[in-house]
């Protein structure tokens, strides 16, 4: 094996997936390594609309200002009127609860799908289904809950959540002039189901989520993909009896919807591989149920700190060595295990980055499945009780709920685990 490459300028990043995940790590590890060498493989001819709107907590949002794109993200965002989501009855609307928002401040090539990738020493050769082939030194997989990359070392398939989900958008305009509430965020909830809205596009298009329970043998072959359909009258019958002004939002919806199954993935407990040549990020690390709206979020605080690690992975190599004759500091060697003796070695590096990152993604994969059956009003929880007796169920277990996932300074969480490694002078 030869020499590692510790120049930024020469060292080869391919990212797999150009998904927000994806994207967000090049402009990360762009920021921290101005000068490293970034490819992002996408297996979608062009880039497009489709789905539908997703949430960005203060989190992540603080994360896009620093690396100068959040005046973008805030461009076409929507504004929810101080209210991250007031939660209301099924039949009438009435307000259950409200959660605040807390206040947010204000080179691609196209590849085929990757298929697989292969140890060749200091680089790895990703392989594609067009026969293809790239090499780099650090392969990124931010390819999704069915993340190839993941594959070749985790041999856990996607499994029902228990969950289908109905989305698609139309003009907020449509419906503003007989909307009740003081904001566009708003949540429905009842025995088994759920439906929220929220603005988007600068408060032009809102956003439209009906999670219905159902048993897998009643799916047929409905599939977990974006460009699922259903018409907008099976829709309409899944609620049907619910709040007019719910109701009224479906009416104007198109007449084809988006419909599919919401898979969950088991927690994974290592994200790196090959030394550290290999990591997930993303869902294809932890994908996590739509419930607490924090999957886009956590990926984009994964791309951040990926950045920090491999930008301290550079100055390590820059450095001279801790302990030797012409080291500014002498530390004794790190107390984490084998895997942290080197601090010049990148699987280090990448150790630091899950290490930082896995137990925080795991807390909210765990959340957001609990979150899922609190809006449901289902599990022990709520067995036995009525509808009316699960509502102060729900608005005791809703108080500070996402004060976790807004309130975290995750580069604070990275500076004392390498202040506790001892792996930066």
């Amino acid at each position: 094996m030869g020499s590692p490459i510790l120049n930024p300028k020469d060292f080869k990043v391919a990212i797999v997936g150009g998904g927000i995940g994806g994207l967000t790590t090049a402009l990360c590890l762009s920021y921290h390594c101005p000068d490293i060498n970034i490819t992002v493989y996408e297996q979608a001819p062009v880039y497009k609309e489709i789905g539908a709107g997703i949430g960005i907590g203060v989190n992540a949002a603080r994360i896009l200002h620093r690396i100068r794109v959040g005046d973008d993200a805030n461009a076409i965002s929507g504004d929810r009127n101080g209210t991250h989501r007031s939660m209301r009855r099924f039949d009438n609307g009435e307000e259950i609860c409200q959660v605040e928002a807390m206040d947010e401040p204000k080179e691609t090539n196209v590849r085929q799908l990757a298929v697989r990738i292969e140890d060749g020493g200091n680089e790895v050769q990703v392989h594609f289904q067009d026969g293809t082939s790239a090499k780099a030194n650090l392969v990124i997989g931010a390819d999704g809950i069915h993340s190839i990359i993941r594959s070749q070392f985790a041999t856990d398939p996607p499994c029902f959540s228990g969950t289908i989900a109905y989305r698609g958008l139309l003009p907020l305009d449509a419906i503003a002039q007989s909307w009740p509430f003081p904001s566009y965020s708003v949540s429905w909830l009842g025995r088994g189901k759920h439906f929220l809205t929220f603005p988007i596009s600068k408060n032009k298009i809102l956003n439209v989520v009906g999670f219905v329970s159902k048993p897998e043998e009643e799916l047929g072959d409905l599939k977990e993909s974006w460009t699922s359909t259903a018409d907008r009258g099976e829709l309409e019958a899944e609620y049907e009896g619910w709040d007019p002004s719910l109701l009224a939002v479906i009416r104007n919806m198109d007449q084809t919807v988006g419909k599919w199954r919401i898979n969950d993935r088991d927690l994974l407990k290592q994200w790196v591989y090959l030394d550290g040549k290999a990591v997930l990020l993303g869902d294809a690390a932890h994908a996590m149920l739509p419930h607490q709206g924090s999957g886009a979020g956590y990926a984009i605080e994964d791309a951040y700190i990926l950045g920090l690690a491999l930008k301290d992975f550079f100055a390590a190599n820059a450095a001279p060595p801790l302990n030797e004759p012409g080291s500014s500091v002498m530390v004794s060697a790190p107390r984490l295990g084998n895997s942290f003796q080197d601090r010049k070695s990148l699987s280090t590096w990448m150790q630091v980055y899950q290490l930082v990152r896995l137990p925080r993604a795991q807390k909210s994969q765990i959340a957001s499945r609990e979150s899922g059956n609190l809006r449901a009003m289902q599990g022990s929880d709520f067995e036995g009780l009525s509808y009316e007796e699960c509502l102060p169920v729900v608005r005791e277990k809703l108080k500070g709920r996402m004060k976790s996932v807004w309130g975290a300074d995750i580069g604070a969480d990275y500076e004392a685990l390498v202040k506790k490694t001892g792996l930066r002078g």
